[in-house]
């Protein structure tokens, strides 16, 4: 099994995201016993969610990304563009109160 490594990782902590993908990966562990959770899903979630947290999440996800790369591109701009979205939105709120 070939070990995929990103060349250049920049990692970015937050604790809140960092709370958010530890969180999804034991609901991925419990969901690996448990019948009703899908495991595979949440430790994928959670293993996106930390991959500019920690660096083998970041050499988990250069994995995913090697082996399924159109996925992944398109996970990622939905990333982007939800960001996006979520920006706009906080700007507009910050208009709506006088703050922006």
């Amino acid at each position: 099994m070939d070990q995929a490594r990103p060349p250049y990782v920049t990692l970015n902590p937050r604790p809140k995201r960092k709370a958010l993908g530890w969180f999804f990966i034991v609901l991925g562990v419990l969901g690996l016993v448990l019948p009703f959770l899908q495991g595979f899903l949440f430790l994928a979630l959670g293993v996106f969610v930390l991959r500019d947290q920690h660096l083998w999440a970041a050499n988990r996800w250069a994995w995913v990304e090697g082996r399924w790369p159109g996925m992944v591109s398109r996970i990622e701009a939905l990333e982007a563009s939800t960001a996006a979205r979520f920006a706009g939105w906080g700007a507009g709120l910050r208009r709506a109160i006088g703050r922006g």
